[in-house]
């Protein structure tokens, strides 16, 4: 039996949750994360936010990294002035991510974005975003809709998904200029850039949709076979 490889999440890191009588800071994923990749044959690791320095030393430890969706990407780190409808910064968050990916990037580790996930690392990589699009979400305010993604021919992403195929989604914000090295690899019918790879030796993937929203399972498994060295 091929040992399951351990993949790390990156978390939410919350203020105040409340369960029970208990209303606490916490570091938190929705259940769609390990489960996905639990069923595309993974352990799941939460990863909440540590200090930047330590990046290497846990992505050292995991086969795989995911960079999870969530808060908008402070509009600073990509030296932009924040639009009025761009959320709150999780700066901790934000440090921590970015030093996760480039940490994931320089060892060779397979890396995962969802969303946020690969909106950050398009800003790791010297890349910018858009701070909103109208009429893209898929779905009304706080609800996740489906739009259809087009796979874009011979990517890693298009030898998963070879065919076009309507995601879960729910974003407002999209990649403007690319960061370096970057090439879309899957497209919305509107043209927006809807997943981004990394070509070389390493698998380097990032959607902007919601695959664990979903019960496709595909991407996950893709990322899955990397760490046994098999795109």
């Amino acid at each position: 039996m091929v040992n399951r490889p351990l993949v790390g999440v990156s978390t939410y890191l919350e203020s105040e949750v409340r369960w029970g009588v208990w209303e606490l800071p916490a570091a938190l994923l929705p259940a769609g994360y390990p489960r996905l990749v639990q069923a595309a044959g993974g352990l799941a690791a939460m990863v909440p936010p540590d200090a930047p320095e330590l990046a290497g030393a846990v992505v050292s430890r995991l086969d795989a990294v995911v960079i999870a969706g969530g808060p908008d990407v402070d509009p600073a780190r990509y030296g932009a002035e924040r639009d009025a409808r761009s959320g709150p910064p999780a700066p901790e968050r934000d440090a921590w991510e970015l030093a996760l990916i480039r940490a994931a990037l320089a060892a060779g580790t397979p890396l995962l974005g969802i969303c946020r996930g690969m909106q950050l690392l398009n800003v790791a990589l010297g890349g910018t975003l858009v701070q909103h699009l109208d009429g893209h979400s898929g779905g009304q305010v706080g609800s996740f809709g489906k739009h259809r993604v087009l796979p874009v021919p011979g990517t890693r992403y298009a030898a998963a998904v070879p065919d076009p195929e309507d995601v879960p989604t729910y974003h407002h914000q999209a990649l403007d200029r690319l960061g370096q090295g970057l090439l879309p690899a899957a497209h919305a019918l509107d043209g927006t850039v809807e997943a981004v790879e990394l070509p070389g030796a390493g698998w380097v993937l990032g959607v902007q949709w919601h695959p664990e929203m979903g019960d496709d399972h595909r991407v996950m498994e893709a990322l899955v076979r990397a760490t046994h060295g098999s795109a």
